[in-house]
């Protein structure tokens, strides 16, 4: 028992003294994105963590939108938050829930505080109202407006739902204290006025909610027991326990704040990604440089990669930076004994067998995944003509290159013994075509020991490949100037995309649907892409390379 003690986070830690103490009977927690673009990266470590708690508890998981912001709110944002959710195993079945279906409550909230004395209806300004805040080291003042009566402010809430004043001409507020050292307290804003269509009420309402003001209410509402947060809120949970406190919820829910997660040289601003977007840089939020989870997915990267990922970073209270390659290193941890490893060849050079019987070809054994064998075998067509990768061959080859060259021997991945006799080139001296001889008894798996080579190489058979493009990615920012220029712009790396237009690929290739993913030899992850492939087209997204800067801590 202590050593689970021990292993707890903070979280768990506080949870269990709260069930231990009979304040909650279940723990329920909730992930409550606001419908105003896609889910990044960062957002996976807040709904993995909640759903798990949840899970781990026995207790609810809700899914809920914050949707108390109509201007840069979409049904579009709703739909792929729902999906990147759902992808990522966070179970929130029969417990979806926007805000805006509490408006109702919302509004007969901010009624029972002016009842209590406790909000005002104020009109000054924007402007003014930031006059009278005051700053760090100096109080604010007290706005004209704070001492009006509860009748006159019931009557003005009302007439300002009602629509008879201006956007922006009045505000309600709570009365708090101006001289809080929280600048949070100091009368902050609880409802304005804005004629704006909202994606769920339509034109309903022409007030609406802050999300200081409306977040507790849909935790106390849905009995969520633990509200557990980013830093950037802690200074905000004052102000969080004054709502439930005032509205006199029986259960209040506990406001926890853990530390966000950041990513090394990747963009997840959502104004610098929709920007991306606009202006056609990438096509869309689920471009495969992006590291929104659509994004992700659509790359090839899998839920299972995600938390393991999670897990390795941990919960804590004190932000930190995480390198990319941890990332990349749970992507290639979880597939290297999933996937079959597959013969792409990426930049051909024609392979002629000159002593290869002419129209004749025959099916060899491949074995999916050296390091499980559970996954099998295939095979594989053979015959005269073949493609392999431009860099396999070298016409003056340095020391230690085992590769083809002229004179050279090499095994043919899990076929034969060729030598090469002779190449061709074209005016450029490009190498066009590579002439070789190959040794029948050496075929692979028939336990020839005549001789060994040190080189092998991957191939496809030319008449039976199947051309597909392939595309590279790279990080969309130039990592050794950094994410941002001074002025805030970013450092695009021109690089970040290279679309290889003529790859040719086992025909076993052309068969996967989108989405499925393989090792490609020597080569990397690579998936079928979600958005572009089709049967006539493959098209293939590089997942990660097979080299890992990244060393975990045994």
């Amino acid at each position: 028992m202590e050593n689970e003690t021990v292993s707890k986070n903070f979280i768990e830690q506080f949870i269990d003294e709260d069930l231990a103490e009979g304040k909650y009977k279940e723990v329920v927690t909730r992930f409550p994105p606001e419908p105003n673009g896609y889910l990044h990266i960062g957002h996976a470590k807040s709904i993995l963590l909640n759903s798990g708690l949840a899970q781990k508890y026995g207790g609810r998981f809700n899914l809920r939108f914050d949707d108390t912001n109509p201007t840069k709110e979409k049904t579009e944002y709703v739909q792929s938050i729902i999906e990147d959710v759902k992808w990522l195993g966070a179970d929130f079945e029969d417990r979806l829930f926007f805000a805006s279906d509490y408006f109702d409550q919302m509004y007969e909230a901010a009624v029972k505080l002016i009842k209590k004395g406790k909000a005002f209806v104020c009109d000054l300004t924007p402007d003014q109202i930031r006059e009278y805040r005051g700053t760090l080291t100096e109080p604010g003042k007290n706005s004209p407006y704070r001492d009006r009566s509860i009748e006159e402010n019931l009557d003005l809430f009302e007439r300002m739902k009602n629509g008879e004043f201006e956007d922006g001409s009045k505000v309600l507020r709570a009365k708090i204290d101006m001289a809080s050292p929280n600048m949070n307290m100091r009368d902050p804003i609880l409802y304005r006025v804005a004629r704006i269509n909202h994606h769920n009420t339509g034109d309903k309402w022409c007030i609406y909610p802050m999300y200081d003001f409306a977040h507790p209410i849909e935790d106390a509402i849905e009995g969520v027991s633990h509200s557990i947060c980013t830093l950037e809120f802690e200074d905000h949970r004052p102000l969080y326990d004054w709502v439930v406190r005032e509205l006199e919820y029986e259960t209040p829910p506990r406001q926890i704040e853990f530390a966000k997660m950041y990513l090394t040289n990747v963009i997840t601003g959502k104004r610098y990604i929709k920007r991306l977007v606009e202006e056609g840089i990438v096509d869309g939020w689920d471009d495969p440089r992006l590291v929104t989870l659509s994004a992700l997915r659509r790359r090839g990267f899998t839920p299972e990669s995600i938390k393991m990922f999670m897990e390795m970073v941990g919960v804590s209270k004190a932000n930190s930076s995480v390198d990319y390659a941890m990332l990349e290193y749970c992507i290639r941890e979880d597939l290297k004994l999933k996937k079959a490893r597959m013969m792409a060849v990426l930049d051909p050079v024609k392979v002629i067998i000159t002593n290869y019987e002419e129209g004749k070809m025959e099916y060899l054994d491949a074995p999916n995944n050296l390091e499980n064998e559970e996954l099998g075998s295939r095979k594989i067509p053979f015959c005269r003509e073949l493609y392999i990768d431009r860099d396999d061959f070298m016409i003056d080859p340095p020391k230690k290159y085992f590769r083809l060259y002229p004179g050279n021997e090499v095994r043919l991945m899990n076929a034969y013994f060729v030598t090469c006799t002779d190449y061709k080139t074209d005016e450029e001296g490009n190498v066009t075509e590579i002439y070789c001889t190959y040794d029948p008894e050496t075929k692979s798996g028939s336990g020839f020991t005549g001789r060994k080579v040190k080189g092998t190489i991957h191939w496809v058979a030319a008449p039976y490949a199947k051309k597909a493009e392939v595309r590279l990615y790279e990080n969309i920012v130039d990592e050794a100037k950094g994410v941002y220029n001074e002025d805030g712009s970013l450092n695009l790396n021109p690089n970040s995309l290279t679309v290889l237009k003529d790859c040719y690929v086992e025909p076993e290739l052309a068969k996967a649907k989108p989405g499925d993913s393989f090792q490609f030899v020597r080569k990397g992850f690579f998936c079928v892409d979600t958005k572009d492939s089709t049967e006539e087209n493959l098209v293939y997204n590089r997942i990660v390379s097979l080299k890992s800067s990244f060393k975990p801590n045994k």
